[in-house]
């Protein structure tokens, strides 16, 4: 069997090596000119780390990023709202890693090199169109100036490529992004540890709010933290729909003026950020179907999330084994992508809802509801049952709870004992 994969980035690679470790053979195919590890932080959670450290990338992975000890949500004030352990600290088997997009490439692409051979992946492909003909896909391609750039055949096609899936497009021509008014800020920048050193920590409420983690150790006690700011779109107009948009340093920095509080002062970590970029708050609407006949989708292309919980990133892995360990099962192609399908994407349907609606964090938009001024204690605010009840739901849906990350291996080691 022979799956051509179409994209490579954390979905597209990790389904390579999936694919590999169970000995089908694979291609990936990217657009861009060359690879390169960019982006700013990830959260990897524990059932996606439970999954690469089958792939044997696990101590890799850990020695690059931070092994995030806690969750912590805090109001616009700064007073805590919610905290709980995160990772083996919570009680899992395998810890919560959060770490450089870049790294975790790097980690993915040299894993890719020396198993797979340097023709593994293939670059300055972008795909136009692709069609079933005798059992196989046949996929075409122009290079970056839009010459034909020719054809590759598989006994199955894999859309790995993201929000703006071309794969996906095929199917439903014509979709639209969901875009809701509102922006991220994103920024990496090495300041001094915060809290316990690896807290991964939601400030403020739905409409303005930031998210930050450290992702990497620096020399001097130092940490490369992750940071992303929620804000409305600066004069009405939404941003060009990517990823590597510049953004105004100083409009990022105004815009959380005043957030400076005895445990972190979030306002100077965005002045002191060299390079700021943005983004729409964008998603898709779920779809009723991902497989069809020999191609599906997987990650982002698949389910396209808002930034809520940490889960898109870490469901494109899990998307990625579960398809492994459904073509090891079932005896043929087409049931196996079925099998993946009905699998996974009611789960992911749901969390891309449950992110819309603010998911785990949607106690912080009840905190602010109801003291906006802030509180002396929590508990006159929120009761523990609403607290706990919101975190443990959210995990249940996402398949991250405790007991279903724990009590088994990873979905290939089971499907290839059976």
């Amino acid at each position: 069997m022979h799956v051509i994969i179409i994209g490579g980035g954390i979905s597209g690679l990790s389904l390579a090596l999936s694919l590999h470790q169970v000995g089908i053979g694979c291609r990936v195919y990217d657009q861009v000119a060359k690879l390169e590890p960019i982006g700013h932080g990830i959260n990897l959670q524990p059932n996606a780390v439970r999954e690469l450290t089958a792939l044997g990338l696990g101590e890799r992975l850990a020695q690059v990023g931070i092994l995030t000890a806690e969750l912590a949500f805090y109001n616009k004030h700064g007073q805590r709202v919610w905290r709980e352990p995160r990772g083996r600290h919570a009680g899992y088997r395998w810890p919560q890693i959060s770490i450089g997009r870049g790294k975790l490439h790097e980690v993915l692409l040299a894993a890719i090199a020396e198993r797979l051979g340097p023709d593994a992946i293939v670059t300055g492909h972008k795909l136009v169109g692709f069609e079933e003909r005798a059992g196989k896909v046949v996929a075409r391609f122009v290079d970056p100036t839009g010459a034909p750039a020719g054809e590759a055949e598989g006994d199955l096609l894999v859309g790995a490529d993201g929000i703006h899936s071309a794969v996906r497009r095929q199917f439903y021509p014509g979709e639209k992004v969901v875009f809701d008014g509102y922006l991220h800020y994103r920024g990496t920048v090495e300041a001094e540890p915060y809290l316990s050193g690896r807290s991964m920590v939601v400030i403020g409420h739905r409409f303005h709010r930031t998210i930050l983690y450290p992702i990497a150790a620096r020399p001097g006690g130092k940490v490369l933290i992750n940071w992303l700011a929620y804000d409305k779109i600066p004069h009405g107009s939404p941003p060009i729909e990517a990823w590597d948009t510049l953004a105004e340093q100083a409009a990022a920095a105004r815009a959380f003026a005043g957030w400076t509080f005895p445990w972190l002062d979030v306002h100077a970590l965005l002045a002191q950020t060299g390079r700021v970029m943005q983004l729409p708050n964008v998603d898709r609407d779920p779809i009723p179907r991902w497989s069809f006949g020999r191609v599906t989708l997987i990650g982002d292309a698949a389910h396209p999330m808002q930034p809520i919980g940490a889960q898109a990133g870490s469901q494109a892995v899990v998307d990625g084994r579960v398809l492994t360990a459904a073509l090891l099962t079932a005896k043929q192609p087409e049931e196996a992508l079925l099998r993946y399908q009905n699998e996974r994407i009611a789960t992911m349907n749901d969390i891309v809802i449950r992110n819309r609606n603010f998911g785990l964090e949607s106690v912080l938009q009840l905190a602010e509801e109801r003291a906006p001024n802030g509180f002396r204690d929590i508990a006159d605010v929120l009761t523990r049952e609403e607290l706990e009840s919101t975190a443990a739901n959210f995990k249940k849906a996402a398949g991250l709870d405790l007991e279903t990350v724990n009590r088994r291996e990873s979905v290939v080691d089971l499907a290839m004992r059976s």
